[in-house]
């Protein structure tokens, strides 16, 4: 489409006349905007929810859509050839907007209704039910999170999406759009300032010369041609020498990425370590050279960016404690220090205005826009008012045309068998953030949710004489852990489900670490597991 962000706005949601969610449990990751939905339907908006598990919209849900984990490819294809079946797709707008439908149409008539259910277990007439409402209402609009891009076929789900919302024309007008929920406050902010090693900042691509000109103008420093690692090469490159220093800022790869006691494993081998942190933890303690201490984000001052692209002012509110340097600074000595010819930056402004002055979605967004009120990029020029919502009247992608893209399913990299018959899949809960260093300090929070656990479902609990709080040992091809049993009718048989923020017993000893092969996503969403008894 053009864009790498939600195309709609957090207020319109509550306009929506029809709401899929699919892979996003969102009253417990993003629970202030899930009361949006609630209150669509509420109104009377229909939900219809995709996701292996049942949470806390399903109560709300006009259906649930409770599909084996890694088939969200069989489902939507499903759904897209309902669709062509029943004539209910947007020709004008496939004719008018889009390339390569043709290759799409092709796929997906091979995708039934029938055949899906057999791979997914969701009922034929539930896919058709939800194509034919989904296609049929025109204020109709896609939620989705981590449930669709932690697989190894992440892009492949993210381009099902897209194909649906093309085919029906959901697209360039309020309340409608494939909206990706950002897992974190500046997340979107952090991919548009150039922390993705194939752009730089503004989504500008370090393959075109004249971009590469540009910033090496900007920066008196010369851009490279190739683009650096990923974060997934950068942790196979600790063990094969490719990465021999490495300085992480509010990241511990040593709980969040997957396969860690690998990752951990090479942590312990390359050279150099600095962590830039707000608090001390299990990996600065066993493995950092160098701690810097970072700064929380009451004593920041910039901006931040949501997920509906709105740039909203951050102002310090408590002063940094003692000799403590901002971020800002901290990295500017760092790059001093190695040599580079960095100017002073005197403040987060004079940042900013760089970013705006060479990305020109950014160009007329300018702290005096935002002092009050944050503005949605694009906003391509002085006093234009902000995009609320994209690619109206025609996808942003050059030269104003969505573009297609057939996909075919594809299992996933590890199934259960005899040895490891569960499927696992890893997830977030309300009351802890990632990997909880910051949350498992508060006592109100731990008095909630201190103790690793797991769900199962009562019928393999009793296979495997488990009862409602026994301490269980999980086990994967990559180690083990031990957790609490908690019998769940949010999962189904065959299926364990397991939070990420318990560091004690980490869940991603167990996930492995193949991932996406054209942007190297981990599959956290399915791994094979035995359960035991301890």
């Amino acid at each position: 489409m053009g864009r790498g962000a939600s195309s709609n706005s957090i207020p319109e949601i509550e306009r929506a006349r029809f709401l899929f969610v699919i892979g996003s449990n969102t009253t417990e990751a993003h629970p202030v905007l899930a009361l949006r939905i609630k209150k669509a339907v509420r109104d009377g908006g229909t939900l219809v929810v995709a996701d292996p598990r049942k949470i806390w919209l399903t109560k709300l849900a006009k259906r649930h859509l409770q599909l084996r984990p890694g088939t969200d490819v069989w489902l939507l294809n499903a759904m897209m050839h309902t669709i062509l079946t029943e004539a209910l797709q947007d020709e004008d707008y496939i004719r008018d907007f889009t390339d390569d439908f043709d290759a799409v149409r092709e796929v997906v008539m091979r995708y039934t209704p029938e055949d899906a259910e057999r791979v997914t277990g969701v009922p034929a007439e539930d896919i058709r039910a939800t194509a034919r409402e989904y296609a049929s209402e025109r204020h109709a609009a896609i939620f989705y999170t981590l449930g669709i891009t932690e697989h190894a076929c992440g892009v492949d789900n993210i381009w099902s999406l897209s194909n649906l919302v093309l085919m029906t024309g959901h697209l360039g007008y309020e309340s409608t759009g494939l909206n990706a929920l950002r897992g974190q406050n500046n997340v979107q902010g952090l991919n548009d300032s150039g922390a993705n090693p194939m752009y730089l900042p503004g989504y500008q691509s370090v393959d075109d010369p004249e971009i590469r000109r540009k910033f090496s103008e900007a920066w008196g420093a010369e851009v490279p041609e190739t683009p650096g690692y990923r974060l997934d090469q950068m942790m196979s490159g600790l063990h094969d020498d490719r990465i021999k220093a490495l300085y992480l800022i509010g990241e511990n790869p040593a709980q969040t990425e997957p396969n860690a006691r690998h990752v951990e494993e090479g942590l312990g081998k390359i050279d150099f370590l600095i962590s830039q942190d707000i608090f001390l933890h299990d990996m600065t303690r066993k493995h950092a050279d160098v701690v810097f201490p970072a700064s929380s984000f009451a004593e920041k001052d910039g901006t931040f960016t949501n997920t509906e692209r709105r740039v909203s002012r951050v102002r310090e509110a408590a002063p940094l404690p003692g000799d403590a340097k901002g971020d800002r600074e901290i990295v500017i000595l760092m790059a001093k220090a190695l040599g580079a010819h960095w100017p002073e930056y005197p403040g987060a402004e004079s940042v900013w205005n760089e970013l705006a002055d060479l990305a020109p979605a950014w160009y007329g967004l300018r702290y005096d826009r935002i002092e009050e009120n944050g503005l949605q990029w694009p906003v391509p020029e002085m006093g234009h008012p902000g995009t609320p919502f994209l690619h109206a009247p025609a996808p942003a992608r050059p030269p104003g045309r969505g573009k297609f893209f057939p996909v075919e399913y594809q299992r996933p990299i590890e199934e259960p068998d005899s040895e490891y018959p569960l499927v696992l899949s890893t997830g977030r809960t309300l009351y802890h953030y990632n990997s909880a260093t910051m949350t498992m300090r508060e006592s109100g929070i731990t008095d909630k949710q201190e103790e690793p656990f797991f769900e199962i479902t009562s019928e393999d609990a009793l296979a495997l004489g488990l009862g409602e709080g026994d301490w269980a040992r999980l086990v994967s091809r990559r180690g083990e852990l031990q957790a609490r049993t908690q019998i769940s009718d949010r999962v189904f048989p065959g299926l364990v489900w397991m939070a990420l923020h318990f560091a004690e017993q980490k869940v991603n000893w167990l996930t492995h670490d193949v991932g996406d092969p054209l942007i190297g996503t981990p599959e956290f969403k399915i791994s094979a597991v035995r359960v035991e008894r301890v």
